[in-house]
């Protein structure tokens, strides 16, 4: 079987699909699609905003506020795509936090930051 091709873990996903009233069968090519997107854009995120390392090859974006709206609109995304592949990428930050022993610290981020789980590059 082949790896996911984003950074989130399954019950994220169907979580986040259930939470934001996305079929989910349409969430893997959605969070798919905008992996890519950041993909495609890490040199720019790298060299605007703070990174922190996460697990599983995982790194996380530190956008300011409001991010996730440029990219949906970017990408066309409606808003229930747009909350589902927010909702995703803030499940998995608050759980690597929590694997990390760094929660309230994460917390803390997703309070003033939009947070983007990307591939990390290693």
């Amino acid at each position: 079987m082949a790896e996911p091709s984003y950074p989130i873990e399954g019950q994220i996903v169907l979580l986040a699909g259930t939470q934001a009233s996305v079929p989910l069968d349409q969430l893997p090519d959605l969070l798919g699609r905008v992996q890519t997107y950041l993909r495609a854009n890490r040199a720019t995120y790298d060299r605007e905003y703070e990174r922190i390392s996460g697990p599983r090859e995982t790194d996380y974006v530190c956008a300011e506020s409001g991010h996730w709206d440029s990219i949906g609109t970017e990408l066309g995304l409606s808003d229930r795509e747009q909350d589902a592949v927010r909702r995703a990428h803030v499940a998995q930050f608050e759980r690597d936090g929590r694997r990390l022993d760094r929660a309230e610290e994460f917390e803390a981020t997703l309070e003033v930051r939009d947070v983007l789980a990307v591939t990390a590059e290693r």
